[in-house]
């Protein structure tokens, strides 16, 4: 069984929890559609606003000869770049599933956002700290101050303007999941909207870095706070690029679904009339908000083999017509095996 749901931080949670499934599966599948287009729209507006900052930084990095805003112009081409790789995240997973891939392309997201992940950790942060060691041991020349924060100012409108969108998509998920925004952004299984609002974060924390170090080097006459800059800013995005890596590839080995949700499928199982227990649940992540469930399943009365499985597709194809349920693999359970029960006060 294919369902859209968010895990979260110790109480993952699938859209509309509070209903049955039938009851609410209209207004989920309505959301999980407004969610991939929100995200599309949160992707181009990031990319756009880093092509134009990126340009604006290299400009003023050849001008001022700052090498805290030469590390600010690797770490926007980097996320320039990597916008195009979550393009194609989003792209790639919202292929319908086919005879190949049954389960559909949901995890391609993890892929190509692990693609974007290098890229940061390799073009933004390991030029940002090469150039800033190699700034610490060169004389810079006086550089053009007025021209670099007129640079960082409009950057900082636009990293802002890409930023708030990204908050903006990931405050009105996080609200009809009844989660904290951070905890969303963090544990939710959506990989481009986590990409972009840690992106555009750590851009507007690289643009304070880099006018603390252009300050501090423009009152002293000290050179290597810019270099420091550098460094900074590449230390920052390795850290960025470490967790992204690491949360895409938790999803892609088989990120465990919390009890929590774990219960509220089984409890939706139990719901059905023919279902009497289930002894056997397993639920996966599959894409983002996605999760793959088999269950073996006790049903009502006994039958014949030949009558059982007929009974078991009936089921099946009943849970089918739900619009989030893509498959359904369900098998009658072992005479004898420990009956699954949600826990208290889970489900519906």
């Amino acid at each position: 069984m294919l369902v859209t749901c968010e895990p979260t931080d110790g109480s993952t949670t699938c859209d509309g929890e509070d209903t049955a499934m039938a009851e609410r599966s209209g207004r989920v599948d309505t959301e999980a559609h407004k969610a991939a287009g929100s995200s599309w729209i949160t992707v181009i507006i990031a990319f756009a606003a880093n092509v134009a900052v990126a340009i604006a930084k290299t400009i003023a990095a050849g001008m001022t000869g700052s090498a805290a805003l030469v590390a600010e112009a690797a770490h926007s081409w980097a996320d320039a770049g990597n916008e195009v790789f979550l393009l194609i995240a989003e792209r790639k997973a919202a292929r319908p599933a086919d005879a190949s891939h049954p389960l559909g392309y949901g995890r391609e997201a993890y892929v190509w956002s692990m693609f974007a992940a290098f890229g940061i950790f390799t073009v933004g942060s390991a030029v940002s700290i090469w150039h800033g060691f190699q700034s610490l041991f060169v004389d810079e020349a006086d550089s053009d101050y007025t021209v670099g924060y007129i640079v960082l100012a409009i950057s900082a409108v636009l990293e802002g303007f890409s930023f708030l969108q990204s908050v903006r998509q990931s405050r009105r998920r996080a609200a009809q999941l009844r989660q904290p925004t951070l905890r969303y952004v963090l544990k939710g299984s959506n990989p481009t909207l986590r990409a972009v609002f840690a992106e555009d974060a750590a851009a507007l924390i690289g643009l304070v870095i880099a006018f603390l170090a252009m300050f501090l080097h423009q009152i002293t006459g000290i050179a290597a706070f810019d270099a420091i800059g550098s460094i900074l800013v590449g230390v920052l995005l390795g850290i960025v690029a470490i967790v992204l890596i690491d949360r895409n590839r938790r999803y892609l080995v088989g990120e465990n679904v919390t009890p929590h949700i774990r219960d509220m499928i089984l409890t939706d199982l139990l719901a059905d009339k023919d279902i009497v227990e289930v002894t056997y649940l397993h639920v996966e992540f599959v894409g983002s908000g996605k999760v793959f469930v088999v269950a073996a399943v006790d049903l009502v009365g006994d039958a014949k083999e030949s009558e059982l499985a007929v009974r078991l597709r009936t089921v099946e194809r009943h849970l089918e017509e739900h619009p989030m349920v893509e498959e359904i693999i369900l098998t009658p359970a072992a005479p004898g095996e420990k009956a699954l029960v949600p826990a208290k006060g889970s489900g519906q």
